[in-house]
């Protein structure tokens, strides 16, 4: 995989400079690279199947294995349920499970990547002048690469299972639109104090873990007691995951007051994470 970059921003090259730390500044980052980062984002895809003998098709396979197993620990070896009817099939509890999956894949992917990416990129540090900040953009865009496909696995299976399609699918990115932009400012987050504390690294696998079982991925949260679940509404994962089984599995238009609300908040982490990144960015070289 070729390691040359195509041509670079020109600003100043002092790694120790103050950064903008405003939305504004993030956005014109973005507009200003967005060809490096599609360039980016797609050696990125490649490169992780790389030297595979089935190459790009292990995206279309790894989400239909891990369905498999999901499926039949849970709705055979433990006889969990939806309460969607008496007649309730193996193959609806599948694809109501595999949306909950789908969102959490996505957030789990850039958080696990996100301590690393700086320490795995200390050439961009120290002798390039280099954007740093859409690393984490890089990463989000292969998570979604990742979550389409499996998106397309999920509505391939709906369909083969029930023959229609609900018309509220066209909605799904707006649902997870939200998710996203959360996700990237924490991302910004963990990119930094991944090179400051690397203990994050070793950490954040285990937050991930945990946030998936105490989302509704497994199970309906109508299960829980009603004590429990305003605390596993307060996951980020939970209200996406129900929002998604809204528009995909039930055919129902999506709560836009609580996505409205949710945006604000992302929008919110999401630039108070890219200003953490960019005040502390000029340390970065002096601890690599």
């Amino acid at each position: 995989m070729s390691t040359s970059l195509p041509h670079l921003p020109t600003r100043g090259t002092n790694p120790h400079a103050a950064q903008p730390t405003s939305l504004v500044a993030l956005a014109k980052s973005l507009w200003r690279n967005r060809q490096l980062i599609v360039q980016m984002t797609r050696r990125e895809v490649a490169g992780r199947y790389k030297g595979s003998a089935l190459g790009l098709a292990w995206s279309f396979f790894n989400p239909v294995f891990m369905l498999v197993v999901y499926t039949f620990v849970f709705s055979v070896v433990f006889k969990a349920r939806w309460g969607i009817g008496d007649d309730e099939s193996k193959a609806q509890f599948a694809v109501v499970l595999f949306v909950g999956l789908i969102v959490h894949g996505l957030l789990a992917e850039v958080f696990n990547r996100a301590p690393g990416l700086i320490l795995g990129n200390v050439n961009y540090v120290k002798k390039v002048v280099f954007p740093l900040e859409i690393l984490p953009v890089i990463s989000m865009g292969a998570a979604l690469f990742h979550s389409l496909v499996s998106l397309g696995v999920l509505l391939i299976a709906f369909f083969i299972f029930n023959g229609y399609l609900h018309w509220t699918a066209v909605v799904a990115p707006l649902v997870v639109l939200p998710l996203v932009i959360l996700t990237l400012g924490l991302a910004w987050l963990l990119a930094s104090l991944g090179v400051f504390l690397r203990d994050v690294g070793q950490t954040i696998g285990i937050i991930t873990t945990v946030m998936l079982f105490l989302a509704p991925v497994f199970y309906p949260i109508t299960a829980l007691p009603e004590a429990m679940r305003p605390w596993i509404m307060l996951n980020p994962l939970t209200f996406i995951i129900e929002q998604a089984r809204e528009v995909l599995i039930w055919g129902r238009l999506p709560n836009w007051t609580g996505l409205g609300i949710y945006t604000v908040v992302a929008t919110v982490v999401a630039w108070v994470g890219f200003a953490w990144f960019q005040k502390t960015r000029k340390g970065f070289a002096d601890v690599l």
